[in-house]
């Protein structure tokens, strides 16, 4: 069964944990849909049109140790390893971690308790592997236009957990093909890198703001550094300019890098946030999206 969040101004649907069965994403809190009930705006897409490609990303859902699996290279070949919010990964080979892999899975217990119909709380119950165990208690609420995404990790092992969590925003406004009648703001002056320059050829860069000169064919990639959150009102904004609509980020944690990824019907602006967490420790932070039509 999925869950849905509604008030008079949004609806978000949230995929039931085990609906997702892939190994890269957070199997909690998996929103799925988000619908501005003012004009009937819709802005969750898929990562791919087509199912046999990709790694199952829809909508809002965020990942971590996308580049840094829990304990990955001290592990042994068919040993288990932890990736938050998804399971016990086993290790099938000594090639570096890839997040793209569907590694074979002990899928962590989660459960939800929805309040109302504007709060959900899911939780991820720990299993220890080799003195890793992590429990994430993820709220999802709504209160006007805003949605917000709080987070709890909870170190419950007797080893430190160093990992990092972004978002994969998965957002295409109506389902507007990206082109030209888009702009992608940030709050800073960006000065874009990628490791393959020709996915930004696409792009056009001015100042605090991206533009696409046309349909793009293939994925584009770039990268920005990070910042701190608090000191700006809003961290990223799109928006679909011939209908006014769009949506954006306030939240308000330090920003350690920026990675902004997307193909011809897909953008998604990733905020990384570093997470070093002694045994016993917990680490809050949260997310939160403004959706709007002028």
């Amino acid at each position: 069964m999925a869950y849905q969040l509604k008030n008079k101004q949004l609806v978000i649907d949230i995929a039931e944990p085990g609906d997702y069965t892939g190994t890269r994403f957070d199997h909690s809190g998996f929103i799925t849909g988000a619908t501005l009930l003012e004009g009937n705006h819709s802005f969750c897409v898929p990562e791919s049109l087509n199912p046999a490609q990709g790694t199952g990303g829809v909508g809002i859902c965020n990942e971590f140790g996308l580049s840094k699996a829990i304990g990955y290279d001290e592990t042994e070949v068919e040993e288990k390893f932890p990736k938050v919010g998804v399971g016990l990964l086993s290790k099938p080979n000594n090639e570096k971690y890839d997040f793209s892999e569907n590694y074979p899975s002990d899928p962590f217990d989660i459960s939800a308790l929805q309040k109302d119909s504007q709060s959900i709380t899911f939780t991820v119950l720990p299993k220890d592997c080799r003195g890793f165990a992590v429990m994430l208690v993820k709220t999802i609420s709504i209160e006007g236009n805003r949605l917000t995404i709080d987070y709890c990790l909870h170190n419950m092992g007797t080893r430190i957990i160093r990992t990092d969590e972004y978002a994969h925003n998965f957002f295409g406004i109506d389902d507007h093909l990206m082109g030209p009648d888009y702009v992608l703001k940030f709050p800073i002056e960006l000065s874009p890198w990628s490791d393959d320059k020709e996915t930004m050829d696409v792009l056009s860069f001015h100042e605090k703001e991206v533009r696409w000169k046309l349909e793009p064919e293939k994925e584009f990639y770039f990268r920005i550094k990070g910042f701190e959150a608090a000191s700006y009102p809003w961290i990223w904004e799109l928006l679909h300019e011939p209908s006014r609509t769009g949506v954006r980020e306030l939240s308000k944690f330090t920003v350690s890098s920026v990675a902004v990824w997307g193909s011809r019907h897909v953008v998604s602006p990733e905020m990384f946030i570093e997470l070093n967490l002694a045994p016993g420790e917990k680490k809050s932070w949260s997310r939160v999206y403004e959706f709007f039509t002028e």
